[in-house]
């Protein structure tokens, strides 16, 4: 009997205590759900801190003299290849390269001759809105004589020429933009 009945007994029970979870005091676990507002108000104090005592961040390459070259060279190119359309009266030419103007005036242009060439590009305009070609022409050529904007040389018949040295220059796919290959 009861010994018989004993050893069955445990081997029941120690088969189904091998296959059921262990039971184990719960653990105090370091997770975002389980943490002391002591420690979340110093990590938020120990941020603050940090963010108090950084230094300003600084825009470093906004008028960089390479981003002012690209600028010319970009802008300034545009700017200069509407002399055929401003010599023949063509409006709307010029209306379609405003951006060019801006975009060279805030890139190209040193800060304290902005208002002058704001000044001078809404002098072209003015031509523009009042239909007037000789205005256009004049006020054109007093812009691109004021801001040096001269077109990129065309070095596209230059089998000796070389113009831009790898893809990231602004004159890659421009008439200035040829390599010399031996």
């Amino acid at each position: 009997g009861v010994s018989v009945a004993f050893a069955v007994f445990m081997t029941l029970f120690a088969a189904a205590s091998a296959f059921s979870p262990a039971f184990a005091p719960a653990a105090r676990s370091n997770s975002a759900l389980n943490v002391e507002r002591r420690e979340v108000f110093s990590t938020i104090a120990a941020a603050g801190v940090s963010v108090a005592f950084a230094p300003p961040a600084l825009a470093d390459g906004a008028k960089s003299t390479a981003t002012k070259t690209r600028a010319r060279g970009v802008y300034g190119g545009r700017i200069a290849n509407l002399q055929k359309a401003v010599a023949a009266g063509d409006f709307g030419a010029v209306v379609a390269e405003k951006n060019a103007f801006v975009l060279f005036n805030s890139g190209a242009i040193v800060s304290s001759k902005q208002g002058a060439a704001i000044d001078a590009t809404n002098a072209i305009f003015a031509a523009i809105r009042s239909q007037d070609k000789a205005a256009l022409k004049k006020s054109y050529d007093s812009y691109c004589k004021q801001f040096d904007i001269n077109a990129l040389p065309d070095l596209t018949n230059d089998s000796q020429a070389q113009g831009y040295s790898n893809d990231y220059d602004f004159r890659v796919r421009t008439d200035a933009g040829k390599i010399y290959v031996r």
